[in-house]
């Protein structure tokens, strides 16, 4: 499993998450991290918008309950044995 690490926008520090997959759904880039590698830990879906620079990347975490609802279900079937409670 790939560990990244995010910086905040603000320069306020910096937290380092665990991919558990990552997916395009309409032109859209989402991936899955947790903080740990238990099996009942927390999980945040972020999507990849367009950095300020070339070549950086920002990732927002997805709040939409629609759209959120409609990722997660395929993360789901992307890795058959995670449930993804919300």
């Amino acid at each position: 499993m790939e560990k990244i690490s995010f910086t905040f926008g603000d320069g306020s520090g910096e937290e380092e998450f665990f991919v558990l997959e990552e997916t395009k759904i309409n032109g859209s880039s989402y991936i899955l991290v947790t903080d740990s590698q238990d099996d009942d830990a927390e999980c945040l879906i972020l999507r990849e918008e367009e950095g300020p620079r070339e070549g950086d990347s920002i990732y927002e975490i997805v709040e939409d309950e629609t759209e959120l609802l409609a990722v997660s279900k395929v993360f789901e079937e992307l890795l058959e044995d995670v449930d993804i409670e919300m």
